[in-house]
């Protein structure tokens, strides 16, 4: 369980993506049919203090400063992998 709350922190810190996915059925014939699908892609931006608790947990301590310069920069890594 802690090695999935890690996991989980570390895709926090950096960022994710992630997909929505909306069905709409309807009954025809004593059956359902899909009739709409709608599937929305969105990013989720780093998250500072998730970046901080994995900061904290067992390295030395940052500024507010260096944090937030560490979060622009796993920004600009996460926006420059989305183009590849």
């Amino acid at each position: 369980m802690e090695e999935e709350i890690k996991t989980a922190l570390k895709k926090c810190a950096v960022g994710f993506g992630t997909s929505e996915v909306v069905e709409e059925f309807s009954v025809e014939d004593g059956e359902l049919k899909l009739i709409k699908k709608k599937v929305t892609r969105r990013d989720v931006p780093p998250d500072i203090k998730a970046v901080k608790l994995l900061m904290d947990g067992g390295t030395e301590q940052l500024s507010d400063e260096e944090l937030e310069a560490e979060m622009q920069r796993l920004t600009k890594l996460l926006e420059e992998e989305n183009f590849e």
